[in-house]
């Protein structure tokens, strides 16, 4: 019987060439008790996440035990893992409409706008659609 591949960590992959989602990500490992490891999709091997790189490009990404979790669901699962309490429930909250509507909406705000933010660049510019 073959041997099923090792499990990879809790990873969340993010745009490292984008100032503003390194800056997004230094804040989280200061500020969160438990933290994932992080990985700019740039230099990360993503077909073993089960992603692409238009995947990537497009929103961040959690990716834990099988799952993954992109954009605001992303942020609401790595709070669902926190020790915290309040955290744990701001998770479930953006998880289940409608509140996970406004977090969708907001996460796209914050994504479309993210060169203007503390941190961002001309280069954080997400790509025109169409």
């Amino acid at each position: 019987m073959p041997t099923p591949p090792p499990a990879l960590p809790a990873t969340l992959i993010f745009d490292g060439d984008c100032g503003f989602c390194t800056t997004a990500v230094l804040w989280l490992q200061r500020s969160l008790p438990r933290v994932p490891a992080t990985a700019p999709f740039q230099w990360t091997d993503l077909s073993r996440y089960g992603l692409d790189e238009e995947q990537a490009r497009a929103r961040v990404w959690f990716v834990t035990n099988g799952r993954r979790y992109g954009g605001a669901a992303a942020v609401a699962a790595l709070l669902r893992g926190q020790p915290i309490a309040v955290l744990r429930v701001l998770g479930w909250l953006a998880a289940v409409p409608p509140w996970s509507w406004a977090a969708e909406a907001g996460y796209r705000v914050v994504a479309r706008y993210r060169y203007r933010l503390p941190g961002g660049t001309p280069a954080c510019r997400m790509p025109s659609a169409g």
